[in-house]
């Protein structure tokens, strides 16, 4: 999954005016996801029939859905489980995938090309159909939705991670710590992962917008969070029938859902840029 978003992350604006925006914008959300109550009073789950499809107004700033309920508050509380599902994926992604690739690049030949091959094939396929799989086994909802998003793209951080460990693996302190006679797994632990971590934790934060990407449409699909529980993908899919008469239904939870995403490849494409030893928007 890494490997495929570094040219889309390679366009994205590196101005400082871009940077400062984005930050912004993944701070609003955390508020919006730890404290919701401060930026939407009205309850997501209140229902109010005289209201249904009532049009954008002081009342209801992005208007009211087919059962009356406030939209603005429902995408406001929606952010918490929506951060929650690709936050949790990209952490098991990267625990799991860096734990397996740091273990291929030091516990021998034989390891290594069992699980690079196993990689490998999991690779060919694209980590959506992989979630589909998962979801299939596990059933819909938004704990096996996170589980499945972060196991589907596993694999891309067991060859990366892998790459890094065997720059690590070669260093210096690392020989020293062989010549002195340390046991394999004191060498892993102590100075292969720690060191090796770094740079796939950079790499994740591009991932973390692709998992809050990829959960929305799972979502969507009803693979996701069951109704009436608020949460953008399936928000958006319980609006596509009203388009024509309540167009915001799907249009601000569409909208958030794309800025955010966007806000996460901007932090990213910085963070990757500065620990690749340069500065987004220097000259």
């Amino acid at each position: 999954m890494t490997t495929l978003l570094t040219p889309v992350a390679a366009t994205l604006p590196r101005a400082r005016p871009a940077l400062i925006a984005a930050w912004a914008v993944l701070g609003l959300l955390a508020l919006a996801a730890l404290w919701p109550d401060l930026l939407a009073t009205a309850p997501p789950d209140a229902v109010d029939p005289a209201s249904a499809l009532a049009p954008i107004g002081p009342d209801h700033p992005f208007g009211a859905d087919q059962l009356g309920r406030d939209v603005y508050s429902r995408v406001v509380h929606g952010a918490r489980l929506s951060l929650l599902i690709g936050l949790g994926a990209t952490t098991i992604a990267v625990s799991v995938g860096a734990l397996l690739g740091v273990l291929a690049a030091t516990a021998g030949r034989t390891a290594d090309e069992v699980l690079m091959r196993i990689t490998d094939v999991l690779l060919a396929f694209p980590g959506l159909l992989l979630a589909l799989l998962v979801i299939a086994v596990l059933g819909p909802g938004p704990v096996n939705t996170t589980i499945a998003l972060g196991l589907a793209a596993v694999p891309g951080y067991v060859r990366l991670s892998r790459g890094q460990a065997l720059v690590v693996r070669e260093s210096g302190y690392v020989r020293a710590a062989v010549v002195l006679g340390r046991s394999r797994a004191a060498i892993f632990f102590r100075h292969v992962l720690p060191n090796a971590l770094p740079p796939v934790l950079v790499f994740a934060t591009v991932d973390i917008g692709t998992a809050l990407m990829a959960s929305t449409s799972l979502s969507f699909l009803g693979l996701g969070p069951q109704p009436p529980t608020p949460e953008w993908g399936s928000m958006l899919a319980e609006g596509r029938d009203y388009l024509d008469s309540a167009w915001g239904l799907t249009v601000f939870p569409g909208l958030v859902v794309t800025v955010a995403v966007i806000a996460c490849y901007v932090v990213g494409a910085h963070l990757r840029a500065r620990f690749e030893g340069r500065t987004p928007g220097g000259r």
